[in-house]
């Protein structure tokens, strides 16, 4: 009974896995191969030769021979793929500016909401946790009314601005859950040392949430990247479109290459892959090891 538990406990898990890895191996896939041999039937996916055509065309602009000829271009190529490197660049830009909001700005409000005591506290912290309870949609309006009065429609700062206002509160509530953990001796025997407050917070509070403090600012370092209505409500040229603007741009296009599509789709998974692989190494192993330590 015990093998066949363990093999069927092997078993699923060798589903779940497949499951979740079966769209970034089709984008994979998609992306290197010519649309002839995708849209062959009966399939014949490895008949042909893998290619990088189009990620040439996305990143160097070089048309894919296959398309060269006349007519075979309008709609099966198409600009908006060219839009792709800049819109990542301009997503980079904003997720790492929003993640360093997050953890200078929330750390700081994390710890005051955690240890200071002050009046209202209770009512200021519940109101910053339940505002995120609004719908997205309902927020459009009035943020983009108050980033046009303020003159910063179609520029970075405005996405930067109103992307901290949505992952600020969880990262308050996420840190001051931490901060609450931490052992209060090791505070008050700073203090009594003659450390300041805000020593304790720099010296001691945050060398010991450094798991926690990288796993927030990956969160919102998230949130914000694939975040898509404000960066479509307050961006309106090339100077600001992000990544999430510019692959829905290229998704409605029906009439666009298959391979170029999944060449873009994959294209946008890597930061998630490599963040991914940062969570694991950074951040999970950081918690056990500090859930050890404690």
């Amino acid at each position: 009974m015990k093998v066949a538990k363990k093999v069927l406990i092997h078993f699923l898990a060798l589903v779940v896995f497949f499951f979740c890895i079966s769209p970034l191996l089709l984008t994979l896939i998609g992306g290197i191969l010519p649309d002839a041999a995708l849209l062959s039937y009966p399939p014949k996916w490895f008949s042909m030769k893998p290619t990088l055509a189009y990620y040439k065309y996305i990143f160097l602009g070089i048309v894919p021979q296959a398309y060269e000829e006349r007519g075979a271009m309008r709609g099966m190529i198409t600009q908006e793929a060219r839009q792709i490197p800049n819109s990542m660049l301009n997503s980079a830009i904003i997720a790492i500016s929003v993640m360093g909001v997050n953890i200078v700005c929330g750390s700081m409000a994390a710890y005051a909401f955690a240890r200071v005591r002050f009046r209202g506290k209770s009512a200021t912290f519940l109101g910053i946790v339940m505002c995120r309870l609004l719908p997205a949609a309902a927020l459009a309006v009035p943020f983009y009314l108050i980033v046009q009065a303020m003159g910063l429609l179609d520029t970075k700062i405005a996405i930067i601005l109103v992307h901290s206002l949505l992952t600020l509160p969880f990262t308050v509530l996420i840190l001051s859950v931490f901060f609450r953990r931490i052992p209060i001796d090791i505070e008050e025997a700073a203090t009594v040392d003659g450390a300041s407050r805000m020593q304790v917070f720099t010296k001691i509070v945050l060398p010991l949430s450094t798991a926690s403090m990288v796993a927030t600012g990956l969160f919102a370092f998230m949130l914000s990247y694939s975040e898509f209505l404000y960066s479509l409500i307050l961006s309106g040229t090339d100077r600001t479109r992000t990544l999430s603007v510019a692959m829905a741009a290229l998704s409605t296009n029906t009439d666009v290459a298959w391979g170029m599509l999944m060449a873009g789709v994959f294209i946008t998974l890597i930061p998630s892959l490599i963040l991914a692989i940062l969570v694991w190494k950074f951040v999970v192993e950081g918690i056990i090891l500090g859930a050890l330590k404690y």
